[in-house]
């Protein structure tokens, strides 16, 4: 795992809080998801309160504050490194608070913003110890998005079991519940993850929940060369796929003659595991991939994997999706084998250490995983990442990096299909120091 490392503010919080009334102490305690409207684009952050008689301290964002409480309201102090201030004044409405802000000028230092704020507060831990939690989605969402109100509050430790639809939104009892393209189930809110920390989500289980699955029987073009690209514009029809979910076997509804007979072991993964795009930065369509994972597609998603993600907003806003009964590497039908699936995962928090982009973790390999416009740009993207993470974890210096790739890395194409193509960097940890 990484290394954690303390977090540290760069801004202590200076908020004026006004009440409808006085509220008992424990009516603002704990931890709140700020949300400041800055010309309708929405920054999120965390404010943690903690009220003993007239004093309070807590964070904004991991930076300490400390005030005092006079009468209906409450007052809290802060200033960059700058030497700029922020104000706040909400109010506690049903259970929310709102009110506005006032933040320094970006681009004049005489003056000064106004801007609408509003605080939902995260509820508290149910119980000390884990839970088991059952969750069906209602609603599915198309887009890796921080604006998306939390489908569940998770605490690291939970052991979630839920279930995804299909590429084309189709559940398990063949019912369209959602928008094609990759819909995702989610967002679960992890509470104590923060823009910084590092998502650890631990896939337990992944079973099919139905006895089918479809793909395309085309080939993308971008591994076929001139004369096989024009026949093979006329490809692009729908392929069955029966799933024998008793002996882990796929096989073709329609196999034709000469692939009577032909059948594959099924190897259940997800193509979408995704966190919320930071401020910004618009929402990751749920067919692409970026710095905090997506429609990833890669094949080693799978049962007993860890997926590391670096954290751009609170509580991480975890999304999966895009089930594969099988894939082969690089997706080149466009579709691997696509059906729903049942889903059971955990979550830990690293605290205070951030990655550069996705890692993939096995019992016997660490992976990362560059996504871009090229192979080579994809190839150089998940080389650097590799190096970041022997660097940081194993302690190797850039020289002992370079002797262990250039005898033991291996390099894999998980996603040829989507807008940009995946490369996977990845070592045999037998062969590392201890970490």
């Amino acid at each position: 795992m990484l290394r954690s490392m303390t977090a540290a503010g760069a801004l202590c919080l200076s908020t004026s809080v006004a009440l409808a009334s006085p509220p008992a102490p424990s009516a603002l305690d704990g931890q709140w998801v700020l949300t400041v409207d800055r010309w309708g684009n929405p920054e999120y952050s965390t404010l943690d309160l903690s009220i003993r008689r007239n004093v309070v301290s807590g964070d904004w964002d991991g930076a300490p504050l400390s005030g005092t409480v006079d009468g209906r309201t409450l007052r809290f102090r802060t200033t960059d490194q700058r030497g700029a201030e922020y104000r706040f004044e909400v109010r506690l409405e049903n259970g929310r608070l709102s009110g506005t802000a006032d933040y320094p000028d970006n681009n004049f230092a005489d003056r000064r913003q106004t801007f609408t704020i509003s605080a939902r507060a995260v509820p508290e831990r149910p119980t000390a110890r884990p839970r088991v939690i059952d969750y069906a989605p209602h609603s599915f969402a198309n887009s890796f998005s921080a604006e998306r109100e939390p489908v569940l509050t998770i605490w690291p430790g939970d052991i979630v079991r839920t279930s995804t639809v299909d590429s084309g939104g189709i559940d398990a009892q063949g019912v369209t519940r959602a928008l094609f393209g990759n819909p995702q189930t989610g967002p679960f809110f992890v509470a104590g993850a923060r823009q910084g920390d590092t998502l650890a989500i631990h896939i337990r289980k992944l079973t099919p929940n139905r006895d089918w699955a479809e793909s395309l029987d085309t080939i993308v073009t971008r591994v076929l060369g001139a004369g096989l690209s024009a026949k093979a514009s006329e490809l692009g029809r729908p392929v069955r796929w029966h799933l024998d979910r008793e002996n882990g076997l796929a096989t073709l509804e329609e196999p034709g003659s000469r692939l009577n007979g032909y059948r594959v072991p099924l190897r259940p993964m997800l193509g979408g595991v995704g966190l919320a795009s930071g401020f910004a930065s618009p929402p990751l369509s749920t067919g692409d991939t970026g710095r905090a994972g997506g429609n990833m597609d890669f094949p080693e998603v799978v049962a007993g994997s860890t997926v590391l993600l670096p954290v751009q907003q609170p509580g991480a806003l975890l999304y999966l999706g895009d089930a594969h009964a099988l894939q082969g590497d690089g997706e080149t039908s466009q579709y691997a084998l696509e059906t729903s699936m049942d889903v059971e995962f955990s979550v830990e928090i690293i605290k205070g250490t951030a990655i550069m982009m996705p890692r993939v973790e096995t019992a016997g390999e660490i992976m990362t995983l560059g996504q871009a416009g090229s192979l080579d740009e994809a190839t150089r993207a998940a080389t650097t990442g590799l190096i970041q993470w022997l660097q940081q974890d194993y302690g190797l210096s850039l020289s002992d990096a370079a002797k262990v790739l250039g005898s033991a890395v291996r390099y894999s194409i998980p996603n040829l299909a989507g807008r940009s193509v995946g490369v996977a960097a990845r070592i045999d940890k037998a062969l590392l120091p201890p970490r």
